[in-house]
């Protein structure tokens, strides 16, 4: 099938966008298009906008901005997964972008797009969440930060308003810790039934600090605090961990699907969470 009709247009900076986004309320933004194309394709959406971001320069790169890596809404995820201050810095960034589908949507496909998307099998969500990142807006009232743990609201639904952008994405560094990120699908290149994100700062042979989140457990990517609490403080060995990670389901909401059923998932949660934080803490 072809896509219904629609107006098109190519903006070159933030704040034309918005103004278009303003102006066009049934307008869809498009970035790489990994997402929109099919469904335009499909006719399962038929906005009668395009919003073309991908002609506005500020929104693509990597930066050190001090504490912070500053990651550009339309940066691909090709460029994420092979920045040298992604992966001296954020280095669950570049492990869990490099699971992202294949080589092709990696070069097509765009950081902030897979963001704003908000798929719960999205392999993205859950990794900003375990890492606070924030995400600056730019709307027609200016620009705001948002918590990552704030933004997803449910099943591809954030906080960004129609009118509203995302610009980019601010990663606090965590250089020196280890990280892992552990994807569970029965075919490659498929969305996660069940993923975890985690990162883990050694002090000897134990664990200080800890940072799990879990993808595809919920409506919207969730932080697993109790197995964080568990982990600090304890040795990194396989007893310690798994320990911890029975923990990993606690506070969860999974869906059951052809992919599997609700406790299949919870299982899995616990299984992934253990190998996870086993890689990230370099005992796995």
């Amino acid at each position: 099938m072809i896509p219904a009709a629609f107006e098109y247009f190519t903006p070159s900076t933030v704040d034309e966008a918005v103004a278009l986004l303003r102006e066009q309320p049934d307008a869809k933004v498009l970035a790489g298009g990994q997402s929109l194309m099919p469904v335009l394709r499909l006719r399962l959406a038929a906005p009668e906008t395009i919003v073309d971001i991908g002609r506005i320069d500020e929104l693509q790169g990597v930066r050190d901005d001090g504490d912070a890596l500053v990651i550009g809404a339309m940066t691909p995820h090709s460029t994420v997964q092979t920045d040298p201050l992604v992966a001296e810095h954020a280095r669950l960034v570049s492990l869990a972008t490099a699971t992202i589908a294949d080589p092709q949507v990696r070069h097509r496909g765009t950081f902030g797009g897979s963001l704003a998307h908000a798929d719960p099998a999205g392999d993205l969500p859950a990794v900003a969440v375990a890492l606070d990142a924030s995400f600056v807006i730019a709307g027609p009232d200016g620009r705001r930060t948002e918590a990552a743990a704030d933004f997803f609201q449910g099943v591809f639904s954030t906080t960004l308003a129609e009118d509203e952008l995302l610009v980019e994405v601010r990663v606090p560094k965590y250089t020196g810790w280890g990280a892992h990120y552990e994807k569970f699908n029965r075919v490659a290149q498929q969305w996660s039934i069940v993923a975890v994100a985690a990162a883990v700062r050694l002090d000897g042979d134990s664990i200080a600090e800890a940072r799990v989140g879990l993808t595809n457990m919920g409506s919207t990517p969730i932080r697993a605090s109790a197995v964080e609490a568990a982990l600090v403080g304890r040795p990194a060995t396989p007893e310690a961990v798994r320990e911890a990670a029975a923990r990993a389901a606690d506070g969860t909401s999974p869906v059951s699907d052809l992919n599997g059923d609700a406790d299949y998932r919870r299982h899995l949660a616990s299984v992934l969470t253990r190998r996870a934080v086993l890689a990230a803490a370099g005992t796995g």
